[in-house]
C-alpha cells in the first residue's frame, strides 16, 4: 500500500491524544472516525475537537472552516465499525501492555487486510504489542507528541519485524498532515526523544540528590546559560514527577532520593498544586537567572549526549534524526549532537570518563560509539568531523563566494550564472557548510544574492534529479532548514528571477528586498513536483491561503511589485535605488543590539506556530533574559545621555 491509498484513518481513542490526533488528521483533509469504548468519552473527544478548531480559526492559525473541518470526523463506539473500511489505524489506548495487545488482537481480525496498524505509544514495545496480531510487518510506531495540534514532532518506530514498506507509508503519512518525522529504526525503551530527554532530569536530580546543587541552580543554569526552555525540576513538575519516576522504575534504574521524596508525598507538581516549586500558595519556579552560575551544566550535557551516541552506534536512529527529534519533540535550542561537535567530542568523553572513575556509576559509561568517533580522531566541529562532517575544516567552495566584513556582514553570492545560479546539490552543501562552520558571534547579518544580473537564482537544477533516491531526496530541505535557523538576521538581495528553490531559499530568509523587475514563482507543478524546500508551507504562513495556492496550483510568476502588495518581500525597489535600501535595512541590522536580535528573532519564528499564550511566554523569557544584558545597559544610557549606542553582543 502507497499513502496514495490511504484515504480513511481510524483514530482508537477520544481521550487529549486521540482527539487531538484526529484534528490533525481531519485538518489535513483526510476522513476520520474517532472511537473509545464510552458514548461520553466520545462525545467530549469530539465537543474538545469543534472548540479547538474555532480557536484556532479566531486566531488565524486555519483557514479552513472548522465545520468542514468536522464533516470529515465520524464518530464510534463499536470496534468493528470503527475499522471495517480504515486503510490506517492508530491506537491512542492507555499505556498498558495488555491492554494494547488486546487491542491489535481485535484489530488482526476486523480490521482489512491490507491496513497498516500504528501505535501511539510512548514508552511500550513495538514488536511486543505486533505480537499480538499475524501482521506484524504492517505493525509500526506512530508516537505523537502532546498536544498533537501544536507539537511538530512524530517519532516513526520499527518493531522487529515491521516491513520498510509500512514504516515509509507512516512516515509519508506523517509528512502529509504537516508534522515531521523521524525514524526510530529499532525497538529500543524511550525510544529517540525519551533516551535523550532522560538524562536532562535525571541527572540533575542526582546532583541535588547528593547536595551538590540546588533545584534553583539547577533550573536556573540549564534554562538561563545553555538556553533550554524549561529547567530539568520545572519540567519535571510541568510533566509530573510520577511519570518520570514510573518510567525509571519499570527501566529499573535506581531512583535519585529527591524524586522518591516527592513521590512518597504525594507532591507530584502542577496537577496536584505541588512539586518542586509551590503552585498553590507559590507562584510556582523561583529561580532566578544569576542563580545557576556554579553549577555543572556539562555533567548533564554528556550523559544526554551519550545517550545519543548510543543510538546512532546501535543503528536506532541517525544524528539528524536525533537532533531534530529533540529541537522539535524536545523544544532543545539546538541538537545535542550538533552542540557536542562544537564543544568538542573529547571533552565530552573525558567528563564521561572521569565521573565514571570517580563514582562506578553505570550511568556514566561512555558508548562505544562516542569512544570510537574520538579514537579516530573525529573530536567535533575543530577537527572538520564528529556526530556531522564538517569538510576537514577549510573547503574550497566551488559555487559560492563569501565575505566577512570588519563590521560583522556576512555576504554570499550565489556563483552559477551561466545556469542563473541553479541550486544544485553541491552549490546547496557548500550553503549548509558555510553557514553551520562561520562563528556566528562574529556575524551580524547574512546576505544572499546572485552573481550576474539575471537571477538572485531560477530555482532547483533539475539535471541532478535523476540520481536522487527517494530518500535521498527528503535530504534537499536541509539547505533551507539552516539558514532559516541561523541566529543572525538574513537577508535576500533579489535581482532578477527568483523562482523554485531559488524562491525558497528567498523565503528561508528574514527579509527579502527585491528589484521592481524581479520575477517570483513555484514552477515545480509543470515538472509534475511540488516545492520541496520547504516553499508551500513558508507561502502558507506568509500570504492567505488563496495566494499561496495560486502560486504553487498554477505555477506562474508574479512581478516584484505584486510580490510586494502581497506581502511576499518587504520592498520592491527601481534598481538605481536598490543598493541604498539594502544598505539601510543592513545599517540598521548591523548597529543593532546582536543578542536581542538573536533572542527576537528565535521568539518570533518559534512563537509564529505557538497558541498566543505560549508565544507570550516566549517572549516574556526572552525579555527577562536580555533585561541583565550589558547592551540593555547601554542602550539604556545611551537614549538618556541621547547619544547613539554602542552594542557589543554582551
Amino acid at each position: 500500500m502507497e499513502l496514495g491509498d490511504v484515504q480513511r484513518v481510524a483514530v482508537l481513542g477520544a481521550g487529549n491524544m486521540g482527539h487531538g490526533i484526529a484534528e490533525v488528521v481531519a485538518l489535513a483533509g483526510y476522513d476520520v472516525r474517532m472511537r473509545d469504548i464510552e458514548e461520553d468519552i466520545v462525545r467530549k473527544g469530539y465537543e474538545e475537537i469543534a472548540w479547538s478548531l474555532e480557536k484556532l480559526a479566531e486566531k488565524g492559525l486555519i483557514d479552513q472552516d472548522p465545520e468542514e473541518v468536522l464533516s470529515r470526523i465520524d464518530t464510534a463506539v463499536d470496534l468493528g465499525e470503527t475499522v471495517s473500511d480504515a486503510d490506517l489505524v492508530i491506537e491512542v489506548a492507555p499505556e498498558r501492555m495488555d491492554l494494547k495487545r488486546e487491542v491489535f488482537a481485535e484489530l488482526d481480525d476486523l480490521a482489512p487486510e491490507h491496513a497498516v496498524l500504528a501505535s501511539n505509544t510512548s514508552s511500550l514495545s513495538i514488536t511486543e504489542i505486533a505480537g499480538a496480531t499475524d501482521r506484524p510487518e504492517q505493525v509500526v510506531g506512530m508516537h505523537f507528541f502532546n498536544p498533537p495540534v501544536k507539537m511538530d514532532l512524530v517519532e516513526v518506530i520499527y518493531g522487529d519485524e515491521t516491513a520498510d514498506e509500512t514504516a515509509e507509508l507512516a512516515y509519508a503519512f506523517v509528512e502529509a498532515i504537516d508534522k515531521t518525522p523521524i525514524y526510530v529504526r529499532k525497538d529500543v525503551n524511550g525510544f529517540v526523544v525519551n533516551s535523550v530527554l532522560g538524562p536532562f532530569g535525571d541527572e540533575a536530580a542526582w546532583m541535588v540528590s547528593e547536595g551538590e546543587a540546588t533545584i534553583e541552580e539547577a533550573d536556573a543554569a540549564m534554562v538561563h546559560r545553555k538556553g533550554y526552555p524549561m529547567g530539568p525540576f520545572e519540567l519535571s513538575d510541568l510533566t509530573g514527577i510520577d511519570i518520570g519516576y514510573h518510567v525509571r522504575k519499570e527501566a529499573g534504574k535506581p531512583i535519585p532520593p529527591v524524586v522518591q521524596e516527592k513521590v512518597d508525598a504525594g507532591d507530584l507538581g502542577r496537577k496536584t498544586g505541588r512539586g518542586y516549586y509551590d503552585y498553590g500558595e507559590g507562584d510556582g519556579p523561583t529561580y532566578e537567572p544569576g542563580d545557576g552560575e556554579g553549577f555543572d551544566t556539562l555533567r548533564v550535557e554528556a550523559r544526554m549526549i551519550n545517550e545519543a551516541a548510543k543510538l546512532i552506534g546501535n543503528d536506532v536512529a541517525t544524528a539528524e534524526a536525533i537532533d531534530t527529534g529533540m529541537r522539535l519533540g524536545g523544544g532543545y535550542p539546538e541538537g545535542p549532537c550538533r552542540r557536542a561537535d562544537r564543544y568538542g567530542l573529547d571533552a565530552v568523553l573525558d567528563k564521561l570518563r572521569t565521573l565514571h572513575e570517580e563514582t562506578g556509576e553505570a550511568r556514566y559509561e561512555p558508548a562505544d560509539y562516542l569512544v570510537e568517533l574520538v579514537e579516530s580522531g573525529r573530536t567535533g566541529e575543530e577537527a572538520g568531523a564528529g556526530f556531522y562532517d564538517y569538510g576537514g575544516g577549510e573547503r574550497d567552495y566551488r559555487f559560492l563566494n563569501y565575505d566577512l566584513d570588519d563590521r560583522g556582514v556576512l555576504a554570499v553570492e550565489l556563483d552559477r550564472p551561466e545556469r542563473l545560479n541553479a541550486l544544485s546539490r553541491d552549490l546547496m552543501g557548500e550553503i549548509t557548510h558555510l553557514l553551520n562552520g562561520v562563528d556566528a558571534e562574529e556575524v551580524r547579518c547574512v546576505t544572499f544574492e546572485g552573481a550576474g544580473d539575471r537571477a538572485f537564482s531560477a530555482g532547483a537544477d533539475i539535471g541532478g534529479f535523476g540520481e536522487l533516491r527517494p530518500t535521498d531526496a527528503m535530504d534537499v530541505s536541509e539547505v533551507f532548514e539552516t539558514v532559516a535557523s541561523f541566529p543572525r538576521p538574513t537577508l535576500a538581495k533579489i535581482d532578477g528571477f527568483c523562482l523554485g528553490g531559488g524562491h525558497e531559499l528567498a523565503l528561508a530568509c528574514d527579509l527579502r528586498i527585491a528589484t521592481s523587475d524581479s520575477e517570483f514563482g513555484f514552477p515545480e507543478i509543470t515538472l509534475g513536483l511540488i516545492p520541496g524546500g520547504g516553499g508551500t508551507q513558508r507561502a502558507m504562513r506568509m500570504l492567505t491561503e488563496c495566494r499561496a495556492k495560486e502560486l504553487v496550483f498554477r505555477g506562474n510568476r508574479i512581478d516584484a511589485e505584486l510580490a510586494e502588495e502581497w506581502g511576499l518581500i518587504n520592498r520592491a525597489v527601481d534598481r538605481e535605488e536598490f543598493d541604498d535600501v539594502v544598505a539601510e535595512f543592513v545599517d540598521d541590522i548591523v548597529e543593532g543590539p546582536p543578542i536581542a536580535l538573536e533572542v527576537a528573532k528565535s521568539v518570533m519564528d518559534d512563537g509564529a506556530d505557538a497558541s498566543l499564550d505560549a508565544g507570550l511566554k516566549l517572549e516574556s523569557q526572552g525579555f527577562g533574559l536580555l533585561i541583565s544584558t550589558d547592551d540593555a545597559a547601554e542602550g539604556t544610557a545611551a537614549f538618556a545621555e541621547k547619544r547613539d549606542p554602542e552594542f557589543e553582543g554582551r
